[in-house]
């Protein structure tokens, strides 16, 4: 049933191959927008921990209206900020450690100075039962907090269950709070029927193993990635607003203007720049059950005037809750 993104607003990478058109169109020009747009190749990535987090720490977003519950670890009427940005902080602080869980997980900030009247600035810092399960104490227009989680390494990690493999998924709600918690809603679910992915494209000649631009090569087609729907038939689903939008990268997560429609990248598409929400990232072992999927038997379609590759026949998709041991963020993973 996914929506094969058959008008401009749902079809994000038209306006790419287009403008990629009249780019190439002179060799001049090529030559300035490849200089521009390409990564640097001979760069060494950081871990995929490192460059996780670092790429967190610049996020600090919450869902206004929102009250979240759970064990107080600071009282806000004795720990106040002026933004929820520094109550956010200040939570992260209390999850930085590389051994063991978050002592902090949840902040609740009241920075509404009207409604809050002498609660303005309060900030509580939580720890939840579930984190995966946040205890919900109100929502609502009336409702004058904001809340947010924070997942360290090794928590907040998803399955996203195919019959070619588990894609375990770190999720990023401190950058996009509302995907994820839409996310969240998805495993509280016994099934998923109609989410599943349908266009597959590799990296072809554009793109090396991990992900990096080759000099002077074209930037598709094909695209380097497979994309999907995460709409489960029977489900209400609300449009997501545009949330942190982060450089895509090998193994990012992303939807396709306000969902459902999503895709995970094969490759590092600097030139996409800050076009997509991004809600997670796949651990880079199991990019590998990626490219399985991406070597599926495909068709040639038309969308929009831009060739794509979709998959014979569509690859259903799970998502499921992760039984893990705590600590590193690539140790083994079970689904539950």
């Amino acid at each position: 049933m996914g929506r094969r993104l058959n008008d401009p607003e749902h079809s994000p990478f038209a306006s790419l191959v287009l403008l990629s058109v009249a780019l190439f169109s002179s060799v001049l020009v090529y030559a300035v927008v490849s200089t521009l747009l390409s990564p640097n190749v001979g760069s060494k990535d950081p871990s995929f921990e490192d460059s996780v987090m670092a790429a967190s720490d610049e996020c600090c977003r919450g869902v206004e209206n929102l009250e979240l519950w759970g064990q107080a670890v600071k009282w806000g009427s004795e720990f106040k900020f002026n933004s929820s940005v520094e109550c956010c902080q200040a939570c992260k602080t209390m999850c930085s450690g590389s051994d063991g869980p978050c002592l902090c997980d949840t902040w609740v900030f009241c920075g509404k100075k009207e409604a809050c009247g002498s609660r303005f600035g309060e900030c509580w810092l939580k720890k939840q039962k579930d984190a995966l399960s946040p205890d919900r104490q109100d929502a609502g227009k009336s409702v004058i907090w904001t809340s947010g989680l924070i997942f360290g390494k090794g928590e907040g990690i998803v399955g996203m269950e195919t019959g070619y493999g588990t894609l375990r998924i770190k999720l990023f709600p401190d950058c996009a709070p509302y995907s994820v918690a839409y996310i969240l809603e998805l495993l509280t679910l016994r099934h998923c029927v109609g989410c599943q992915f349908y266009r597959a494209e590799g990296r072809g000649q554009s793109w090396d193993s991990e992900g990096n631009h080759i000099k002077d090569a074209p930037y598709g087609p094909p695209f380097a990635l497979i994309q999907g729907i995460l709409e489960a038939q029977g489900t209400p689903f609300e449009n997501m607003p545009s949330e942190a939008c982060p450089t895509i990268r090998r193994g990012s997560v992303a939807w396709i203007g306000s969902g459902p429609e999503f895709f995970i990248s094969l490759a590092n598409h600097g030139e996409w720049k800050n076009s997509y929400t991004v809600f997670g990232s796949v651990l880079p072992e199991d990019m590998e059950i990626v490219e399985k999927i991406v070597q599926l038997p495909t068709k040639s379609d038309v969308w929009n005037n831009v060739n794509v590759s979709v998959l014979e026949k569509p690859v259903p998709l799970i998502l499921r809750r992760m039984k893990k041991s705590l600590g590193d963020l690539n140790s083994n993973v079970k689904s539950e």
